[in-house]
């Protein structure tokens, strides 16, 4: 129990002092690697080759949605009802 007691000064100094500021230098550096990078207002930074890849992933996914509903068609007219 005397060991339980001794760690409750450093863990309020802890949470207390520390934390606060460790919180705030994250935050802080957050925000300037988003001032840097040109984003504002809680917009997210992509590169283009993000978007590029993301585009032709999401080409490739309609593909293949079209041609799963093709199939269902072929197979079970009615599934769209369902």
């Amino acid at each position: 129990m005397e060991f339980i007691s001794f760690l409750n000064v450093p863990l309020i100094i802890f949470l207390s002092v520390v934390m606060p500021i460790w919180i705030w230098f994250h935050y802080m550096t957050k925000w300037k690697l988003m001032k840097r990078a040109g984003a504002g207002d809680g917009e997210t930074v992509v590169n283009r080759k993000e978007l590029l890849r993301l585009r032709e992933t999401a080409g490739a996914l309609e593909a293949r949605i079209t041609a799963l509903e093709t199939i269902l068609d072929a197979q079970a007219a009615d599934w769209r009802d369902k």
